[in-house]
């Protein structure tokens, strides 16, 4: 049986960046009723950054930009198609992708945002693999950043102990593939929603509705039961769609939401943690961005190889998750 030539959306860098300010467990003793025994046993974190006062979630966007494109050894007028995954944009409008695009003088760019909370980096990353495979572009800057800080009830333990602000970053570029599974680049997606669940995670206000940025609000306990089946269930439709079973895995890079919810998704595909990526501890939940920053830290720490065969996933409000199967 012959292959048959097709377009891939191939990785050619990565970067990331985390504010200077780090925030330990210990700080939130002081005016909640909380303990860091009780936040790592509960969720893994140890700690976590947040943006100073005036560093904007562009501004950490560009800077994981900068990053990824010294990485890829490409200059930003290279780029075709600037994709920011956030729910937490400087503005309103205009889109954090266009501020980023005027800061790293990405000209030749169109750029815009997308929105799927926690799972944006995989919503973002399935439609730049569309724009490429489409051939409506030949390199792609994907970006998840947020600043989670700004949305936090400081009175709520339950929701502000977990939280953190990062960026990340990866550049796809369309090439020449078998059209088979050993194939370098995004090999298969798999997006989901279900908005009758969307009491389960939310924040509280908004533009059209209080008229204020408002504050997150999550059933913790109800967030957790769907994301470890939900998350396991769609990484193994991913895999089936690549024609690859988990066992050929050699990196999950999960949404870093929860030790115990990545340990239970692992167990359900039935790999050991030494195959998983784990950044949760140094930078709690980074929503959009906890996937990009996993995947760059993963290289920085000389895990993430090429031609590594990748699993990413998430699951954020809405509800809406999906996941992502790559070479890198």
């Amino acid at each position: 049986m012959t292959s048959t030539p097709v377009t891939r959306a191939v990785v050619i860098g990565c970067g990331h960046y985390l504010p200077e300010n780090v925030v330990p467990n210990a700080a939130f003793t002081k005016t909640l009723d909380t303990s860091d025994e009780w936040i790592v046993s509960r969720s893994g974190i140890e700690r976590r950054h947040m943006a100073a006062k005036g560093e904007n979630t562009s501004h950490l966007a560009s800077h994981a930009a900068r990053a990824a494109l010294t990485h890829a050894g490409i200059e930003a007028d290279t780029l075709d198609a600037i994709i920011v995954a956030t729910s937490t944009p400087d503005m309103t409008f205009p889109s954090v992708a266009t501020m980023v695009q005027s800061d790293i003088e990405a000209f030749s760019a169109y750029a815009f945002d997308v929105q799927a909370v926690c799972a944006g980096f995989v919503y973002a990353l399935a439609n730049a693999n569309a724009l490429i495979v489409s051939g409506q572009a030949k390199r792609v800057l994907v970006i998840g950043a947020e600043t989670f800080s700004r949305i936090m009830d400081w009175s709520d333990r339950g929701t502000c102990v977990l939280f953190g602000d990062g960026a990340g970053a990866l550049i796809l570029e369309a090439q020449d593939g078998d059209g088979t599974a050993t194939d370098r680049g995004i090999l298969a997606t798999d997006l989901n929603a279900d908005g009758r669940q969307r009491d389960v995670l939310y924040v509280d206000g908004g533009v059209s509705s209080t008229g204020t940025a408002g504050f997150l609000r999550m059933q913790g306990k109800e967030v957790f039961r769907h994301a470890i089946e939900k998350l396991a269930q769609t990484a193994e439709t991913a895999l089936t769609k690549a024609g690859l079973e988990s066992d050929q895995i050699d990196w999950i890079v999960p949404h870093q939401a929860n030790l115990r919810i990545i340990q239970g998704t692992a167990k359900k595909l039935g790999l050991t943690m030494d195959r998983v990526i784990v950044t949760v501890q140094d930078h709690g939940n980074t929503s959009a961005a906890s996937i990009p920053l996993a995947l760059s830290v993963g290289v920085e720490r000389g895990q993430i190889k090429r031609g590594d065969l990748i699993v990413t996933e998430a699951i954020g409000g809405g509800l809406a998750w999906g996941a992502v199967v790559l070479r890198w």
